[in-house]
Protein backbone atom coordinates (compact mmCIF):
# COMPACT_ATOMS: atom_id res chain seq x y z
CA UNK A 1 0.00 0.00 0.00
CA UNK A 2 1.25 3.48 -1.12
CA UNK A 3 1.39 6.46 1.46
CA UNK A 4 -1.18 8.29 0.17
CA UNK A 5 -3.51 5.83 -0.13
CA UNK A 6 -2.83 4.91 3.13
CA UNK A 7 -3.55 8.13 4.52
CA UNK A 8 -6.49 8.56 2.43
CA UNK A 9 -7.97 5.24 4.29
CA UNK A 10 -6.92 6.70 7.31
CA UNK A 11 -9.34 9.90 7.27
CA UNK A 12 -12.50 8.18 5.62
CA UNK A 13 -11.99 5.95 8.71
CA UNK A 14 -11.13 8.69 11.08
CA UNK A 15 -14.12 10.64 9.74
CA UNK A 16 -16.40 7.03 10.64
CA UNK A 17 -15.85 6.77 13.98
CA UNK A 18 -15.69 10.92 14.98
CA UNK A 19 -19.66 9.94 13.27
CA UNK A 20 -19.94 7.04 15.52
CA UNK A 21 -18.94 8.68 18.37
CA UNK A 22 -21.27 12.49 17.89
CA UNK A 23 -24.28 9.84 17.13
CA UNK A 24 -23.50 7.33 20.24
CA UNK A 25 -23.99 10.13 22.76
CA UNK A 26 -27.67 11.10 22.19
CA UNK A 27 -28.23 7.58 21.93
CA UNK A 28 -26.96 7.21 25.21
CA UNK A 29 -28.43 10.11 26.68
CA UNK A 30 -31.27 8.84 25.37
CA UNK A 31 -31.27 5.54 26.85
CA UNK A 32 -30.32 6.94 30.37
CA UNK A 33 -31.82 10.09 30.70
CA UNK A 34 -32.12 12.18 33.98
CA UNK A 35 -34.74 11.62 36.10
CA UNK A 36 -35.41 13.02 39.35
CA UNK A 37 -38.01 12.14 41.79
CA UNK A 38 -39.75 12.74 45.08
CA UNK A 39 -40.49 9.92 47.71
CA UNK A 40 -42.61 10.73 50.61
CA UNK A 41 -42.23 8.22 53.42
CA UNK A 42 -44.75 7.81 56.18
CA UNK A 43 -42.45 7.47 58.62
CA UNK A 44 -40.21 9.65 60.95
CA UNK A 45 -36.96 9.83 60.38
CA UNK A 46 -35.68 9.64 63.80
CA UNK A 47 -36.35 5.73 62.94
CA UNK A 48 -33.54 4.30 61.02
CA UNK A 49 -35.00 0.98 60.93
CA UNK A 50 -38.32 1.84 58.93
CA UNK A 51 -37.53 5.32 57.27
CA UNK A 52 -34.43 4.08 55.95
CA UNK A 53 -35.80 1.68 53.53
CA UNK A 54 -36.65 4.91 51.66
CA UNK A 55 -32.54 6.15 52.07
CA UNK A 56 -31.73 2.52 50.86
CA UNK A 57 -34.15 2.70 47.80
CA UNK A 58 -32.57 6.06 47.10
CA UNK A 59 -28.96 4.80 47.72
CA UNK A 60 -29.24 1.67 45.27
CA UNK A 61 -30.95 3.44 42.68
CA UNK A 62 -28.50 6.10 42.02
CA UNK A 63 -25.49 3.63 42.34
CA UNK A 64 -27.05 1.39 39.76
CA UNK A 65 -27.94 4.55 37.47
CA UNK A 66 -24.40 6.48 37.71
CA UNK A 67 -26.73 9.45 39.07
CA UNK A 68 -28.97 9.76 36.03
CA UNK A 69 -31.47 8.99 38.25
CA UNK A 70 -32.19 10.20 41.61
CA UNK A 71 -35.05 9.97 43.98
CA UNK A 72 -35.27 12.51 47.29
CA UNK A 73 -36.90 10.79 50.24
CA UNK A 74 -38.92 12.95 52.75
CA UNK A 75 -40.11 12.12 55.84
CA UNK A 76 -43.54 12.17 57.02
CA UNK A 77 -45.03 15.27 56.79
CA UNK A 78 -41.40 17.09 55.34
CA UNK A 79 -44.14 17.56 52.62
CA UNK A 80 -47.32 15.67 52.57
CA UNK A 81 -48.76 13.90 56.04
CA UNK A 82 -47.95 10.64 56.79
CA UNK A 83 -51.92 9.47 55.81
CA UNK A 84 -52.15 11.03 52.50
CA UNK A 85 -49.04 9.33 51.10
CA UNK A 86 -51.31 6.86 48.80
CA UNK A 87 -53.16 10.41 47.61
CA UNK A 88 -49.96 12.07 46.70
CA UNK A 89 -48.58 9.34 44.53
CA UNK A 90 -52.31 8.81 42.64
CA UNK A 91 -52.81 12.49 42.19
CA UNK A 92 -48.98 12.71 40.62
CA UNK A 93 -48.29 15.17 43.74
CA UNK A 94 -44.97 13.04 44.57
CA UNK A 95 -43.61 10.35 41.57
CA UNK A 96 -43.21 7.62 44.84
CA UNK A 97 -43.89 6.72 48.29
CA UNK A 98 -42.58 4.46 51.03
CA UNK A 99 -45.88 3.53 53.19
CA UNK A 100 -47.89 0.73 54.58
CA UNK A 101 -50.67 -0.35 52.21
CA UNK A 102 -52.61 -0.44 55.42
CA UNK A 103 -52.99 2.74 56.39
CA UNK A 104 -55.55 3.06 53.31
CA UNK A 105 -57.77 0.69 54.43
CA UNK A 106 -60.67 3.80 54.76
CA UNK A 107 -60.46 4.13 50.76
CA UNK A 108 -61.02 0.04 50.42
CA UNK A 109 -60.45 -2.35 53.00
CA UNK A 110 -58.39 -4.63 49.99
CA UNK A 111 -55.55 -1.83 50.38
CA UNK A 112 -55.51 -4.04 54.41
CA UNK A 113 -53.96 -7.47 52.72
CA UNK A 114 -51.19 -5.55 50.83
CA UNK A 115 -49.68 -4.67 54.50
CA UNK A 116 -50.87 -7.47 57.21
CA UNK A 117 -54.29 -8.52 58.28
CA UNK A 118 -54.76 -9.73 61.70
CA UNK A 119 -53.49 -13.79 61.38
CA UNK A 120 -52.27 -13.80 58.10
CA UNK A 121 -48.76 -14.55 57.07
CA UNK A 122 -45.61 -13.82 58.45
CA UNK A 123 -42.52 -12.40 57.25
CA UNK A 124 -41.42 -15.45 55.41
CA UNK A 125 -44.82 -16.38 53.36
CA UNK A 126 -45.36 -12.98 53.32
CA UNK A 127 -42.21 -12.60 50.84
CA UNK A 128 -43.24 -15.85 49.16
CA UNK A 129 -46.70 -14.56 48.69
CA UNK A 130 -45.83 -11.58 46.73
CA UNK A 131 -42.56 -12.67 45.24
CA UNK A 132 -43.41 -16.49 44.39
CA UNK A 133 -47.09 -16.82 44.75
CA UNK A 134 -49.88 -14.44 43.45
CA UNK A 135 -49.56 -11.30 46.25
CA UNK A 136 -47.50 -9.02 43.58
CA UNK A 137 -49.99 -9.88 40.70
CA UNK A 138 -53.16 -9.40 42.54
CA UNK A 139 -52.07 -6.27 44.92
CA UNK A 140 -50.81 -4.66 41.57
CA UNK A 141 -54.45 -5.28 39.53
CA UNK A 142 -55.69 -3.58 42.62
CA UNK A 143 -53.31 -0.84 42.96
CA UNK A 144 -53.44 -0.08 39.29
CA UNK A 145 -57.35 1.08 40.44
CA UNK A 146 -55.26 3.84 41.82
CA UNK A 147 -53.13 4.76 39.73
CA UNK A 148 -50.35 2.72 41.57
CA UNK A 149 -48.28 0.53 41.03
CA UNK A 150 -46.66 -1.18 44.66
CA UNK A 151 -42.91 -2.79 44.87
CA UNK A 152 -42.42 -4.87 48.11
CA UNK A 153 -40.16 -2.54 50.09
CA UNK A 154 -39.42 -3.64 53.68
CA UNK A 155 -40.71 -5.99 56.45
CA UNK A 156 -40.47 -5.23 59.95
CA UNK A 157 -41.07 -9.45 61.02
CA UNK A 158 -43.94 -10.29 63.82
CA UNK A 159 -44.33 -7.15 65.74
CA UNK A 160 -45.53 -6.11 69.95
CA UNK A 161 -49.22 -5.70 70.43
CA UNK A 162 -48.85 -2.71 72.21
CA UNK A 163 -48.36 -0.24 74.99
CA UNK A 164 -51.62 -0.43 77.05
CA UNK A 165 -52.38 2.06 80.45
CA UNK A 166 -54.01 -0.79 82.15
CA UNK A 167 -53.97 -4.49 82.28
CA UNK A 168 -55.69 -6.61 79.54
CA UNK A 169 -56.48 -9.74 81.11
CA UNK A 170 -59.56 -10.78 79.12
CA UNK A 171 -61.95 -10.29 76.47
CA UNK A 172 -63.86 -7.86 78.27
CA UNK A 173 -60.82 -4.99 79.28
CA UNK A 174 -60.77 -4.14 75.90
CA UNK A 175 -64.20 -2.54 76.26
CA UNK A 176 -63.72 1.41 75.45
CA UNK A 177 -60.03 0.85 74.98
CA UNK A 178 -59.58 4.03 72.61
CA UNK A 179 -56.32 2.11 70.92
CA UNK A 180 -54.23 3.48 68.33
CA UNK A 181 -53.99 0.82 65.68
CA UNK A 182 -53.82 0.59 62.01
CA UNK A 183 -55.63 -1.21 59.13
CA UNK A 184 -58.51 -4.28 59.21
CA UNK A 185 -57.07 -4.97 62.90
CA UNK A 186 -59.10 -1.41 64.42
CA UNK A 187 -62.65 -3.51 62.90
CA UNK A 188 -61.63 -6.59 64.81
CA UNK A 189 -60.85 -4.88 68.06
CA UNK A 190 -64.11 -2.98 67.38
CA UNK A 191 -66.56 -6.38 67.79
CA UNK A 192 -64.53 -6.27 71.19
CA UNK A 193 -65.39 -2.89 72.28
CA UNK A 194 -62.06 -1.31 71.80
CA UNK A 195 -62.44 2.08 69.89
CA UNK A 196 -59.67 2.08 67.43
CA UNK A 197 -57.69 5.35 66.35
CA UNK A 198 -55.38 5.56 63.02
CA UNK A 199 -52.81 7.95 64.03
CA UNK A 200 -49.32 8.80 62.13
CA UNK A 201 -46.00 7.25 64.30
CA UNK A 202 -44.89 10.57 65.09
CA UNK A 203 -48.23 11.28 66.73
CA UNK A 204 -48.32 8.64 68.61
CA UNK A 205 -46.26 9.62 72.08
CA UNK A 206 -48.31 13.16 72.19
CA UNK A 207 -51.44 11.49 72.05
CA UNK A 208 -50.61 8.20 74.95
CA UNK A 209 -49.28 11.38 76.88
CA UNK A 210 -52.09 13.75 77.42
CA UNK A 211 -55.01 10.29 77.15
CA UNK A 212 -56.35 11.24 74.15
CA UNK A 213 -55.92 7.15 73.85
CA UNK A 214 -55.58 4.81 76.21
CA UNK A 215 -53.15 2.33 74.19
CA UNK A 216 -51.13 2.14 71.09
CA UNK A 217 -49.52 -0.26 68.79
CA UNK A 218 -46.48 0.64 66.47
CA UNK A 219 -43.85 -1.38 65.76
CA UNK A 220 -41.28 -3.12 68.07
CA UNK A 221 -39.02 -2.78 71.05
CA UNK A 222 -36.28 -0.59 68.96
CA UNK A 223 -38.59 1.33 67.33
CA UNK A 224 -41.15 1.60 70.17
CA UNK A 225 -38.32 2.40 72.44
CA UNK A 226 -36.94 5.41 70.13
CA UNK A 227 -40.36 6.89 70.31
CA UNK A 228 -40.78 6.48 74.69
CA UNK A 229 -43.48 4.86 74.79
CA UNK A 230 -42.10 3.03 78.54
CA UNK A 231 -42.78 6.59 79.52
CA UNK A 232 -46.34 6.41 79.28
CA UNK A 233 -47.84 3.36 79.20
CA UNK A 234 -46.81 0.71 81.95
CA UNK A 235 -47.80 -2.54 80.34
CA UNK A 236 -46.49 -3.79 76.96
CA UNK A 237 -48.46 -6.88 75.32
CA UNK A 238 -47.20 -9.41 72.68
CA UNK A 239 -47.98 -10.77 69.85
CA UNK A 240 -49.73 -8.54 67.43
CA UNK A 241 -51.96 -11.03 65.71
CA UNK A 242 -52.83 -8.52 63.47
CA UNK A 243 -48.82 -8.06 62.40
CA UNK A 244 -47.23 -11.47 61.72
CA UNK A 245 -44.92 -9.98 58.91
CA UNK A 246 -45.39 -5.88 58.14
CA UNK A 247 -44.76 -5.87 54.92
CA UNK A 248 -44.26 -2.10 53.84
CA UNK A 249 -44.39 -0.93 49.74
CA UNK A 250 -43.11 1.23 47.70
CA UNK A 251 -45.95 2.84 45.93
CA UNK A 252 -45.47 4.46 41.89
CA UNK A 253 -47.10 6.65 40.16
CA UNK A 254 -48.21 4.10 37.67
CA UNK A 255 -47.96 6.88 34.67
CA UNK A 256 -44.67 7.68 36.01
CA UNK A 257 -43.67 4.18 36.44
CA UNK A 258 -44.62 3.04 32.95
CA UNK A 259 -42.39 6.13 31.34
CA UNK A 260 -39.46 5.18 33.13
CA UNK A 261 -36.72 3.10 30.87
CA UNK A 262 -36.87 -0.36 31.78
CA UNK A 263 -33.48 -0.87 33.25
CA UNK A 264 -34.65 2.05 35.51
CA UNK A 265 -37.92 -0.07 36.59
CA UNK A 266 -34.95 -2.88 37.26
CA UNK A 267 -32.92 -1.03 39.27
CA UNK A 268 -35.86 -0.20 41.47
CA UNK A 269 -37.48 -2.96 41.18
CA UNK A 270 -33.76 -4.43 43.02
CA UNK A 271 -33.44 -1.83 45.22
CA UNK A 272 -36.79 -2.26 46.80
CA UNK A 273 -35.91 -5.99 47.14
CA UNK A 274 -32.54 -5.09 49.23
CA UNK A 275 -34.55 -2.62 51.02
CA UNK A 276 -37.01 -5.20 52.39
CA UNK A 277 -34.59 -7.98 52.95
CA UNK A 278 -31.97 -5.03 54.65
CA UNK A 279 -35.16 -3.57 57.14
CA UNK A 280 -35.97 -6.81 58.50
CA UNK A 281 -31.85 -7.53 59.02
CA UNK A 282 -32.22 -4.31 60.90
CA UNK A 283 -34.88 -5.28 63.20
CA UNK A 284 -33.78 -8.79 63.98
CA UNK A 285 -30.21 -7.21 65.07
CA UNK A 286 -31.47 -4.02 67.30
CA UNK A 287 -35.00 -5.47 68.33
CA UNK A 288 -33.24 -7.80 71.46
CA UNK A 289 -31.01 -5.08 72.93
CA UNK A 290 -33.65 -3.05 72.69
CA UNK A 291 -36.31 -5.53 74.97
CA UNK A 292 -34.07 -6.08 77.43
CA UNK A 293 -33.34 -2.53 78.08
CA UNK A 294 -37.03 -2.05 77.74
CA UNK A 295 -37.89 -4.26 80.12
CA UNK A 296 -34.78 -2.62 82.91
CA UNK A 297 -36.83 0.69 82.69
CA UNK A 298 -40.23 -0.98 85.00
CA UNK A 299 -41.80 -1.82 81.94
CA UNK A 300 -44.29 -5.47 82.18
CA UNK A 301 -44.05 -7.52 79.34
CA UNK A 302 -47.55 -9.43 79.37
CA UNK A 303 -48.16 -12.17 76.45
CA UNK A 304 -52.41 -11.94 75.19
CA UNK A 305 -54.54 -14.59 76.93
CA UNK A 306 -55.34 -18.05 74.98
CA UNK A 307 -58.85 -16.94 75.47
CA UNK A 308 -57.95 -13.33 73.75
CA UNK A 309 -56.50 -14.58 70.99
CA UNK A 310 -59.40 -17.33 70.35
CA UNK A 311 -61.93 -14.24 70.72
CA UNK A 312 -59.82 -11.98 68.01
CA UNK A 313 -59.12 -14.74 65.63
CA UNK A 314 -62.92 -15.89 65.45
CA UNK A 315 -63.92 -11.95 65.38
CA UNK A 316 -61.43 -11.68 62.13
CA UNK A 317 -63.10 -14.47 60.52
CA UNK A 318 -66.53 -11.88 60.93
CA UNK A 319 -64.96 -9.16 59.67
CA UNK A 320 -63.42 -10.79 56.57
CA UNK A 321 -67.10 -12.77 55.46
CA UNK A 322 -68.41 -9.40 56.12
CA UNK A 323 -66.03 -7.72 53.80
CA UNK A 324 -65.98 -10.14 51.19
CA UNK A 325 -69.70 -10.06 50.81
CA UNK A 326 -69.33 -6.82 49.43
CA UNK A 327 -66.12 -6.46 48.04
CA UNK A 328 -64.88 -8.46 45.28
CA UNK A 329 -61.55 -7.65 44.98
CA UNK A 330 -60.82 -8.19 48.69
CA UNK A 331 -62.76 -11.47 48.69
CA UNK A 332 -60.65 -12.41 45.74
CA UNK A 333 -57.19 -11.38 46.66
CA UNK A 334 -58.19 -13.00 50.48
CA UNK A 335 -59.17 -16.26 49.33
CA UNK A 336 -55.69 -16.35 47.10
CA UNK A 337 -54.04 -16.09 50.33
CA UNK A 338 -55.51 -18.02 52.63
CA UNK A 339 -55.05 -21.20 49.95
CA UNK A 340 -51.23 -20.22 50.29
CA UNK A 341 -51.48 -19.60 53.94
CA UNK A 342 -52.69 -23.30 54.28
CA UNK A 343 -50.03 -24.59 52.44
CA UNK A 344 -47.22 -22.47 54.18
CA UNK A 345 -48.14 -23.96 57.60
CA UNK A 346 -48.16 -26.83 56.72
CA UNK A 347 -44.52 -27.09 56.10
CA UNK A 348 -43.58 -24.67 58.81
CA UNK A 349 -44.64 -26.36 61.74
CA UNK A 350 -42.59 -29.15 60.53
CA UNK A 351 -39.26 -27.53 59.40
CA UNK A 352 -39.81 -24.14 61.06
CA UNK A 353 -41.19 -24.61 63.88
CA UNK A 354 -39.86 -27.65 65.53
CA UNK A 355 -35.91 -26.05 64.84
CA UNK A 356 -37.05 -23.08 66.26
CA UNK A 357 -39.00 -24.43 69.28
CA UNK A 358 -35.80 -26.49 69.91
CA UNK A 359 -32.96 -23.33 70.16
CA UNK A 360 -35.64 -21.19 72.01
CA UNK A 361 -35.56 -24.13 74.50
CA UNK A 362 -32.14 -24.11 74.42
CA UNK A 363 -31.80 -20.30 74.76
CA UNK A 364 -33.76 -20.31 77.56
CA UNK A 365 -31.73 -22.74 79.58
CA UNK A 366 -29.08 -20.85 79.06
CA UNK A 367 -27.04 -23.63 76.62
CA UNK A 368 -26.45 -20.82 73.87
Amino acid sequence: MDRRSFFKKAAVTGTGAAAASVLAAPAIAQANPKVTWRLTSSFPKSLDTIYGGAEDIAKHVAEATDGNFTIQPYAAAEIVPAMQAADAVTNSTVEMAHTCSYYFVGKDPTFGIGSAIPFGLNARLTNAWFYQGNGNTLMNEFFAKHNIYGILAGNTGAQMGGWFRKEINTVDDFKGVKMRIAGIAGRVLEKLGAVPQQIAGGDIYPALEKGTIDAAEWIGPYDDNKLGFAKVAKYYYYPAFWEGGLAIHAFVNLDKWNSLPKQYQAALTDACAFANTNMMAKYDLKNPGAIKQIVSQGTTLRPFSQEILEACYQASLEVYKEISETNADFKKIYEDQVAFKKEGYLWMQLSEYTFDTFMMIQQRAGKL
